[in-house]
C-alpha cells in the first residue's frame, strides 16, 4: 500500500501546513530499509502515526503544526494502557474539585469491596509509610505501567465521571469503561468501590459504592479482531469482540497529553483543574525512569530504562541517555503496542509530540500470549522514534525553546 498522509486540526491553536510538502511522507520514505515493509502492509498493522512539530515564539509560546499517517477516529485498536493517563489527571482534577480542606493527592485512603469481584485496599508495601494514596498511585502508573494502581484510580474517580469529563473537554474518542487485568464482566466494572480518606482518626471524605446507569457500547469499525481467541483456557474459533472495550484514539491521545503539558496553548475548555504542584508531579513521574525512584523501588534489571519508554529506546535495555527525557504513557495488549509522547533532548533544543500504533498477531488468535512485539512492533516504534528525533536534530528554528519548564531534580 502506498503512503497516505492528512494534516488534521486537532484543535484552534494547531497551526497547519498548507504546502505540498508532507513532512512526514518524506521522512518515512527517506529510510525504506527501515520502515517500507511495515508501511506495504500498513492496513495488516493497523499503523497510525501522528507527529506534531514544535515552534516556539519570542516569548516561548508554543505554536503547533501536525502531520498524520492513516489516522482513523472511527477504526478500533485496543489502547491498551494509555488510558491510565486520562485517569491520572482527571484523579487529582477530582481533588482539586472537592476542595475539601486536608483531603490531598497524598492523603491516606482506604478502599473497601461492597460488589462482586471488587477487593480491598488498608496498607501498600511499596509506599514510604506503608499506605495508599493517589499520589503513590499515580507514582507507579507512570514508572511501570502498575494495573492495580490505575484500577484504583478507576475505582475513586467511577466509570461516569471518567467519561462525561473528558466528553465535555472536547475529548469526545474515548472511552473508559474496564478495569485491566481483571476478569470483571462489563456490568462489574460499571460499580467501582466505596472508600475513604482520613487524616488519623478524622474522616476527610467518605465516597460510597457507585454504580454507572449508562451503557456506552463502542460504535467503530473493526471491533471484532481475529479469527479466534482464548477464553477460560479455551480456544474459541470467533474473534474477539470489543464492543464493550475501552478505546482512546490516537488524535485524543495526544490532545490529552498536550493539554497537560501545554496548558497554556490549548483552548480553556481543554484545560484541567490542576494547580501548579499538580503539573509537576505528573510531569515529573511521567518522565522519571525506575531506577529513579526509591518509592516504589524496582529491580532495575527487570524494570530497565526503556520499560516503558517505546520511543526510540524500546527495543535496547541500554541506559537512557541523561539528556533526553520522555513524557509519556504507553500501552501493549491483544498484541497492539501503542506509545504516546513528548520527547525533549535538553542538550540539543529539541522537542516534539509523537504518537503512534502498530499490531502485529500473525497468527490472529488473540489471548494466546503470541504476539510479535520483539521482533516487529518494539523494533518499528524504537525506529519511528529515532528517525523523527534525527529529523529534528535538523531542523531550523526561528527561536531555542526554554525547555526549564521540564527539567527537573530524579533522585
Amino acid at each position: 500500500m502506498g503512503l497516505v498522509l492528512l494534516l488534521i486540526p486537532l484543535t484552534s491553536q494547531i497551526e497547519m501546513n498548507h504546502s505540498d510538502k508532507n513532512v512526514l511522507t518524506e521522512i518515512l520514505q527517506s529510510q525504506p530499509e527501515r520502515f517500507q515493509h511495515l508501511l506495504d502492509n500498513a492496513d495488516y498493522h493497523e499503523i497510525q502515526i501522528l507527529y506534531t512539530q514544535i515552534n516556539r515564539d519570542e516569548t516561548n509560546y508554543p505554536h503547533f503544526t501536525s502531520y498524520s499517517y492513516r489516522t482513523n477516529k472511527e477504526h478500533f485498536f485496543f489502547p491498551a494502557s494509555t488510558v491510565k493517563l486520562p485517569v491520572v489527571i482527571l484523579a487529582l482534577e477530582k481533588i482539586n474539585n472537592l476542595n475539601i480542606e486536608g483531603l490531598a493527592k497524598y492523603t491516606p485512603l482506604r478502599i473497601d469491596s461492597a460488589y462482586v469481584n471488587q477487593t480491598e485496599v488498608l496498607h501498600d508495601s511499596t509506599s514510604e509509610n506503608n499506605l495508599p494514596t493517589i499520589a503513590h498511585y499515580i507514582k507507579k502508573v507512570f514508572l511501570v505501567s502498575d494495573n492495580d494502581a490505575y484500577n484504583r484510580l478507576y475505582e475513586f474517580l467511577g466509570q461516569k465521571t471518567i467519561n462525561e469529563s473528558l466528553w465535555a473537554k472536547g475529548f469526545e474518542d474515548v472511552c473508559i469503561v474496564k478495569r485491566l487485568s481483571t476478569f470483571n464482566t462489563p456490568e462489574e466494572d460499571r460499580y467501582t468501590n466505596p472508600l475513604t480518606f482520613y487524616d488519623g482518626d478524622k474522616i476527610l471524605y467518605r465516597q460510597p459504592l457507585v454504580y454507572n446507569p449508562e451503557q456506552y457500547p463502542l460504535e467503530l469499525q473493526g471491533l471484532q479482531k481475529g479469527r479466534g481467541h482464548y477464553s477460560d483456557g479455551e480456544l474459541i474459533e470467533e474473534p474477539l469482540d470489543f464492543t464493550r472495550s475501552n478505546y482512546f484514539s490516537i488524535e485524543s491521545q495526544q490532545e490529552i497529553l498536550r493539554s497537560l503539558l501545554f496548558p497554556e496553548a490549548v483552548p480553556e475548555k481543554q484545560r484541567f483543574n490542576l494547580s501548579n504542584d499538580d503539573y509537576a508531579f505528573l510531569c515529573k513521574y511521567m518522565s522519571m525512569l525506575p531506577r529513579e525512584s526509591d518509592y516504589p523501588n524496582y529491580d532495575s534489571t527487570e524494570y530497565y530504562d526503556s520499560y516503558v519508554k517505546y520511543f526510540m529506546f524500546g527495543n535496547s535495555r541500554d541506559p537512557i541517555p541523561e539528556h533526553i527525557r520522555i513524557f509519556n504513557k504507553v500501552g501493549q495488549a491483544y498484541g497492539y503496542l501503542v506509545d504516546n509522547a513528548y520527547i525533549v533532548d535538553f542538550e540539543n533544543e529539541v522537542e516534539f509530540l509523537l504518537t503512534a500504533v502498530i499490531y502485529a498477531n500473525a497468527n490472529q488468535i488473540l489471548n494466546d500470549d503470541t504476539y510479535e512485539y520483539d521482533e516487529i512492533s518494539f523494533p518499528f516504534l524504537a525506529q519511528l522514534g529515532r528517525t523523527i528525533y534525527e529529523y529534528e536534530l535538523k531542523r531550523e528554528r526561528k527561536f531555542a525553546p526554554d525547555l526549564s519548564k521540564f527539567r527537573f531534580d530524579y533522585p
